[in-house]
């Protein structure tokens, strides 16, 4: 009878049924998690892509230091290897030159019959002619020491160049890796913040760039809106300034005329600048020789302190001395700030204070 028939199992019964039922519960509960995950990530504030900027724009300009030091280590390799590539041809001329002098005397000794000069005196009748053969076989003699010798010289020499030749290409090309990879670093750090910027609205942008470009560095001081301070900075920097010496003079108004030109990283002029391309520059106009990099430049002169500062001294910001200023008087600088900012006064106050140096 119907009633007392077994009933059908399940395929899914007991343990198996239970298994499926907490796999589809996991699944439900994933496949929320990744519903959460896949909504773009939370939209920053205005101020929190500045802030990222910033911190970008800085650590892309440490970046930049390291590749104009990695930058002036390569130029220094390369011409330093040109030079001994230089040394090594005269001297290969003037190895060529004893060689064929050497070769002329085997030439003569081969057409004489080969005989040793000695024999060859001992063969003369007359002793007027034995005495001056004599003299020019001593002579012949001494000229053909001399040339060998010059060959063994030569040989060495070129030798030795070979040598701090093929060390200098290491070094060049150690050097040109490092620059390659600070290059990548700046790059990817400007890469980055550009990024940021495109999230923000055409209008949030506008501010942003009108307050980089009256402050010089967006967030860290100066006008909000950048309308009126930098007219009044740029008022300072054309006015007079009491240099302590024509050379800082000079500097101050190379870097006078440079106001408005846009920084580029790496860049030493003349139509754009980094910040330790402009120092560089400027004092250079005024005869003084200032290495590349913004560490090395601090120590290209003499230490001041913040309350001794003259005009003509090279400011100094970050704890790593990442970014360099050319100071004008009444805590104002010369400068080029970062991408996008262009050459312009500003309040040294505008960033941490690392140190000064006075130079020329």
């Amino acid at each position: 009878m119907a009633a007392h028939r077994k009933p059908r199992n399940s395929p899914l019964g007991g343990q198996a049924a239970r298994t499926a039922a907490t796999l589809a519960l996991a699944s439900a509960a994933t496949a929320t998690v990744f519903e959460g995950s896949g909504h773009a990530e939370p939209r920053l504030t205005p101020a929190q892509v500045k802030a990222k900027v910033d911190r970008l724009y800085q650590e892309a300009e440490v970046a930049t230091e390291r590749y104009n030091g990695a930058k002036e280590k390569a130029d220094e390799a390369r011409g330093a290897l040109d030079r001994l590539r230089d040394e090594a041809a005269r001297r290969t001329d003037r190895l060529n030159t004893a060689r064929d002098g050497l070769g002329s005397t085997a030439a003569a000794q081969y057409r004489s019959g080969g005989l040793d000069p000695a024999v060859q005196l001992a063969l003369t009748s007359d002793p007027d002619e034995y005495l001056a053969r004599a003299a020019l076989a001593e002579k012949a003699g001494e000229r053909q020491a001399a040339a060998v010798t010059s060959v063994r010289r030569e040989l060495a020499g070129i030798g030795q160049l070979r040598a701090e030749s093929t060390e200098r290409l290491t070094q060049l090309r150690g050097h040109e890796a490092e620059l390659r990879r600070q290059k990548a670093a700046v790059q990817g750090k400007l890469g980055e913040a550009r990024t940021l910027l495109a999230r923000l609205t055409a209008e949030e942008r506008a501010r942003y760039e009108a307050a980089a470009a009256g402050s010089g560095r967006s967030g860290s001081g100066g006008s909000a809106d950048g309308t009126g301070a930098r007219a009044d900075r740029t008022t300072v920097a054309r006015g007079p300034v009491t240099a302590p010496n024509g050379r800082a003079a000079q500097a101050i108004s190379f870097a006078r005329d440079q106001l408005g030109k846009p920084y580029v990283w790496g860049a030493t002029g003349p139509s754009a600048y980094d910040c330790s391309g402009l120092t560089q520059a400027a004092w250079r106009s005024a005869g003084v020789s200032l290495p590349r990099t913004t560490y090395t430049q601090i120590n290209a002169g003499q230490r001041v302190s913040r309350s001794e500062l003259a005009p003509g001294d090279l400011v100094f910001f970050y704890s790593g001395i990442s970014h360099v200023g050319l100071y004008i008087g009444g805590g104002q600088m010369i400068h080029a700030p970062r991408p996008g900012a262009p050459i312009r006064v500003a309040p040294i106050d505008e960033m941490p204070f690392a140190g000064a140096t006075r130079v020329g």
